[in-house]
């Protein structure tokens, strides 16, 4: 019978055929050229007083339970100029906002269901473009970092106390605050 002559290569000349065709020497240039963009966050002219890593949750009214609202960055911002603080946190790989609102002086920490690492709290919150009440919970990866949030978050929110006289702004300018941060 007649065999294929595929089949019954010596296997030498069958790797030099590969290595033949591995090494073409073209050069191929890139389809597309990106540029080089500066990203601006809007937290270019604030300090970070807190920087930590954590998982976010909101209350579902509706659905009466806690919804996921991300992981990832959770940062306490003082602004350089208005000193005002706000808390913002992003997605760990989208950088999508998950929360982002002013820390005001009526703000309070609750202990979440007995946990050292958990913290509820409201706020007019400002992540979706629009200003919602919300009510948040934060999960923090140690207690370490769960005390310091608090200290932070508490700290600020007494201090706005102190310098604002005529208590917490209203939810236009807050919004009007708000509204240019990406």
């Amino acid at each position: 019978g007649h065999e294929d002559p595929v089949l019954t290569r010596p296997e030498e000349e069958n790797e030099d055929d590969v290595a033949k065709e591995e090494d073409t020497g073209a050069q191929v240039a890139p389809i597309v050229k990106l540029e080089e963009v500066a990203v601006t966050t809007g937290e270019e002219e604030e300090d970070a007083l807190l920087d930590v890593k954590a998982k976010l949750y909101r209350f579902d009214k509706d659905g009466k339970q806690w919804k996921e609202r991300g992981v990832g960055t959770v940062k306490i911002l003082k602004h350089k100029e208005t000193a005002k603080v706000r808390l913002v946190m992003r997605q760990s790989k989208t950088l999508k906002i998950c929360a982002n609102h002013l820390i005001l002086a009526s703000m309070s920490l609750q202990e979440h269901a007995g946990s050292d690492k958990s913290w509820v709290w409201h706020a007019t919150d400002f992540s979706d473009g629009e200003l919602k009440d919300e009510l948040f919970c934060i999960r923090l990866g140690s207690v370490e970092n769960a005390k310091k949030f608090k200290d932070t978050f508490e700290e600020i929110a007494e201090s706005q106390a102190k310098s604002s006289p005529e208590g917490d702004e209203t939810a236009e300018s807050t919004a009007e605050l708000i509204k240019n941060l990406k």
